[in-house]
């Protein structure tokens, strides 16, 4: 130890050398059986390796930063598994702190360079350059592969690069909004019947690397000393809960979990598996809880954990309040939100063909960003080739239409035609102010990482559609549009116009920094890309950068008339409320929905038709 310590004045230890030293020498210990010293090492390493990482926040773009967080994978992956195989008074408080700072870390050091750039005048400048680089990237990543030119995608990439970090080292109150959090202020923020649940995914090692990927859970209520450490299972075994049925359709076997009312499960046993797996050791833990704020990691993103059964035909619903969030540093940086106005836009009963008549141009310069998409070869065995119109969504703006204008919000509708993605780009240019409330019901689609499917399946990528073979995951996911079918079909998209298909990626780039809520009244809208710390690449994070604070969203195909009718009862739980006769109390956005979802439970639908949806601050 002595040794170490020299060797940390010599070489500085926040640097990667002794951060490397420091990882073999714990190691060492841990094998040896010395884990009081291994715990004592490891916690120090994770001190180190984050203080490294908060640095290089301040001068690397989020691309770099992603590729520099990378290296400490392995690390934060051996300390887990030291916490899982032995605990320890330090490691614990570690792996909670780790998980507060690396979940999300990408996604928040964008959040925190946009909020404090829209204030600086200064920074407000490279900001808007580099927006309007990253569209121009979007609009050349959207093209066919031998249609995009690869010479300026790499220049467009260098100079976006560089704007970034320009903006983080100049952006005035950055270096404040990304300290770090520690677990010991997230209890702070707790009452005390409620608890704080981070759930981490890592890659086992015992000895050496193994190919086991373990969940664990880390737990935190306001009369600990430190947070406790909760051994779960091994993804394979929960993996085989949530496969895709494709013996016989192409649903996901995930709403049968769910299924107590109505429908009879397709693998019964899946059940109380579920629960037993993911819930039971957190049992012990739980005892007079009644809120839990907990984060998912990994496939655990893919559940809503309201409809989780329980002992007694009962699900988690019933037993507690669960919030879910990106990370629970939310609690104590809590997302920042300037609500402007009482407007909400709506789209819904989207016309998907093309429109025969003549095209309105009033915006196409603002809302040219998006570029072609090449659909010809689509793989549609999930849609039947077109997207259908949607009755139950037309009648579904129309009733929260009055809904909302009852409570005296400003109502946009988009139907038809004029649902466009001209029209959906419109939102927030030119410094407006985004509306309080987006309600989009329509199609959505997502695309799995095609490095992960076989190479049988796959065609060449000069003739696959880009949004099914991109590596950028924000480009495999979106919403259909008004017209959307005719590029969905491989049709040429007139030149100077929107092709109808809005990516993930599209919406990153917008503004929607005043916008309190956003639903997503469409099918697999919470699905995307699994990436590490990072959570889910899709429409998820996609609202997120643009500045939403709630989503709501669905993880699997919810039927139509059970969406309109979860959408509607939601909308007068939140908003109807308030100057009730009854003297009702106004519901939070949090309230009301999980109140909208045990309504359709009592009125007996099973979970498969309410649980589909999720909400997500």
């Amino acid at each position: 130890m002595t040794s170490l310590r020299i060797f940390g004045t010599t070489q500085g230890r926040i640097s990667s050398n002794y951060s490397t030293t420091l990882q073999y020498i714990a190691n060492l210990y841990k094998q040896t059986g010395q884990t009081e010293l291994a715990d004592s090492l490891y916690a120090e390493l994770s001190d180190i390796n984050k203080l490294m990482a908060e640095n290089a926040l301040t001068y690397l773009s989020e691309q770099e930063l992603g590729k520099y967080i990378d290296l400490y994978v392995i690390h934060n992956d051996l300390i887990l598994s030291f916490a899982f195989q032995h605990g320890g008074k330090r490691i614990q408080s570690a792996c909670f702190d780790n998980s507060l700072f690396y979940k999300g870390i990408l996604l928040y050091a964008s959040d925190w360079i946009k909020q404090i750039a829209l204030s600086d005048t200064l920074a407000r400048n490279t900001y808007l350059e580099l927006r309007n680089c990253q569209r121009m990237l979007a609009a050349q990543l959207s093209k066919p592969i031998e249609e995009a030119d690869s010479q300026f995608v790499a220049k467009l990439t260098q100079k976006a690069n560089t704007l970034e970090k320009a903006l983080s080292s100049i952006a005035t109150g950055y270096s404040e909004q990304k300290k770090q959090v520690r677990w010991q202020e997230v209890r702070q923020e707790l009452k005390s019947n409620e608890a704080v649940v981070e759930f981490v995914r890592f890659r086992y090692h015992r000895n050496s690397l193994t190919d086991s990927i373990m969940y664990a859970a880390l737990l935190l209520q306001p009369g600990t000393s430190q947070p406790v450490f909760v051994a779960l299972f091994e993804e394979k075994e929960a993996a085989t809960l949530l496969q895709r049925n494709t013996a016989t359709d192409n649903s996901p076997t995930v709403p049968n979990l769910y299924a107590s009312r109505g429908v009879k499960p397709l693998h019964a046993h899946n059940l109380s598996n579920l629960y037993d797996l993911l819930w039971k050791p957190l049992e012990t833990h739980l005892n007079g809880v009644k809120r839990i704020y907990f984060s998912p990691s990994g496939i655990l993103h893919r559940l809503n954990f309201n409809a989780i059964p329980t002992a007694g035909g009962n699900t988690l619903s019933d037993r507690f309040e669960l919030v879910e969030m990106g990370s629970t540093r939310q609690l104590v940086i809590p997302t920042q939100i300037k609500i402007a106005n009482n407007d909400v836009i709506l789209f819904g009963g989207i016309q998907f063909e093309k429109d025969s008549a003549p095209q309105n141009t009033e915006h196409l310069l603002v809302s040219q960003s998006g570029g072609e998409l090449y659909f010809e070869l689509v793989d549609s065995t999930l849609r039947g080739g077109t997207w259908n119109y949607l009755v139950g969504t037309e009648q579904e703006v129309n009733a929260i239409e009055k809904i909302l204008q009852t409570a005296g919000m400003k109502t946009t509708l988009k139907k038809g035609y004029t649902a466009t993605e001209e029209a959906f780009k419109q939102i927030g240019v030119n410094n407006a102010a985004s509306p309080r409330i987006l309600h989009i019901a329509t199609h959505g689609f997502f695309f799995p990482d095609p490095k992960k499917i076989s190479q049988q399946s796959l065609v060449s990528n000069q003739t696959e559609p880009v949004f099914k073979i991109s590596d950028h995951p924000m480009l495999r996911s979106g919403l259909i549009m008004s017209g959307g079918n005719a590029a969905w079909q491989g049709k040429q998209t007139p030149e100077g116009r929107e092709d109808g298909v809005l990516t993930a990626y599209e919406i990153s780039q917008m503004n929607l920094s005043n916008t309190e809520l956003v639903v997503l009244s469409a099918c697999e809208t919470g699905l995307g890309d699994i990436q590490g710390n990072e959570g889910v690449y899709g429409l998820q994070r996609a609202f997120k950068i643009a500045g939403a604070k709630y989503l709501i969203m669905s993880l699997w195909q919810v039927p139509d008339k059970q969406t309109s009718l979860l959408m509607t009862t939601f909308y007068k739980k939140w908003l109807e409320a308030e100057g009730s006769p009854t003297g009702e109390k106004k519901l939070s956005i949090l309230e009301a929905f999980r109140a909208a979802q045990k309504e359709l439970q009592d009125l007996g639908f099973d979970p498969y038709q309410w649980a589909g949806f999720v909400l997500i601050e």
